[in-house]
C-alpha cells in the first residue's frame, strides 16, 4: 500500500458505515483550515469536451497527483501538502476555465490529463484560504455538458460507476470520480498499482442500470465487496447537490 495513501485505506470503511448525518458534521474543523483539490475543467466555448472524457480526465489528474513522486517522496516538494490533505477529509472543488485562464492554471503546481480531445488538471491541495486568484476566480457553477454514449469498456481499466439515481453537475462528478480513484487506489497492491500507473492511472466512467448498481453495491460489507468484486464506494458528505450519505460512485478494479 502506498505510503501517501495509507490514511485514506484506514478510514474507508469507518467512513461508509457512518450514519449520513454525520458524514456532513464539519463542527471539529477551523474554517481556515479547510484543505481541497482544486479539479480544473476545460471549457472552451467553441469546442467544449465530451462529458464523459472530461469526467475520465479529471478521475485520473487526481490520483496522478497523489502518486506523483514529488507528493510520495518525504522530501519531495509537493509531499507536505498533499499528507497534510489525506489527514483530513479528502475535499476536491471543481472549477471550469478557457482560454487564458486555462493557460495561467498550467503554472500552478499539477497535472493535467488529456483523454479524447478533453483536459482536466487535477492541482495540488492546500486551504482553501490560500487559493492563488487564478483558482479563486474561475466559476464553480455553471459546468454542464450533455450526456453522451461512450464506447466499450476498455478490458485493462478500472470502471468509475455513477449513481444513476443520483443528479450531478459534471463538476460535482468529476470531483466524486476523484474521489474513486483515491479510494481503489488506496486499496490496492503494490503490483497493482505500478500495472495501472504505467497506463497513466486511466480509467472509464459509465452509468449503470438500477439492476447493475444494485449488484455491485457494497451494502453493508465493504470489506468484502472489495475481496469478491473489486469493488469501492465514494458516499458523498452532502454539501452540495446530493443528500449527506449519499453512494455517488462505485469503482470497480479490472
Amino acid at each position: 500500500m502506498n505510503p501517501v495513501l495509507r490514511p485514506l485505506a484506514a478510514r474507508y470503511a469507518e467512513w461508509l458505515g457512518l450514519p449520513a448525518s454525520e458524514t456532513a458534521d464539519v463542527s471539529a474543523e477551523e474554517p481556515d483550515q479547510v484543505r481541497a483539490m482544486p479539479v480544473i475543467l476545460r471549457f472552451e466555448k467553441a469546442d467544449p469536451p465530451g462529458r464523459t472524457p472530461l469526467l475520465e480526465a479529471a478521475a485520473a489528474a487526481a490520483i496522478a497527483v497523489c502518486l506523483d513522486e514529488r507528493a510520495v517522496a518525504e522530501d519531495g516538494e509537493w509531499h507536505d501538502a498533499v499528507k497534510a490533505w489525506m489527514d483530513g477529509r479528502i475535499r476536491k472543488v471543481s472549477r471550469r476555465a478557457r482560454g487564458a485562464h486555462w493557460d495561467a492554471v498550467q503554472e500552478l503546481p499539477g497535472i493535467t490529463v488529456e483523454v479524447d480531445g478533453a483536459q482536466a488538471r487535477a492541482l495540488v491541495p492546500g486551504r482553501v484560504v490560500d487559493n492563488p486568484k487564478t483558482v479563486s476566480r474561475l466559476q464553480v457553477s455553471g459546468s454542464e455538458l450533455p450526456s453522451d454514449e461512450p464506447g466499450p469498456v476498455p478490458d485493462d481499466v478500472p470502471v468509475l460507476y455513477l449513481n444513476p439515481d443520483a443528479e450531478m453537475t459534471v463538476g460535482k462528478a468529476a470531483a466524486q470520480v476523484g474521489h474513486g480513484t483515491m479510494i481503489l487506489a488506496s486499496l490496492l497492491g503494490d503490483d497493482d498499482l505500478a500495472r495501472w500507473a504505467k497506463r497513466d492511472f486511466r480509467c472509464a466512467v459509465r452509468i449503470p442500470d438500477a439492476t447493475t448498481w444494485n449488484a455491485l453495491h457494497p451494502g453493508a460489507d465493504p470489506g468484502l465487496a472489495w475481496r469478491e468484486r473489486g469493488v469501492v464506494a465514494v458516499r458523498d458528505a452532502g454539501f452540495t447537490e446530493v443528500a449527506p450519505g449519499t453512494v455517488t460512485v462505485l469503482a470497480q478494479w479490472v
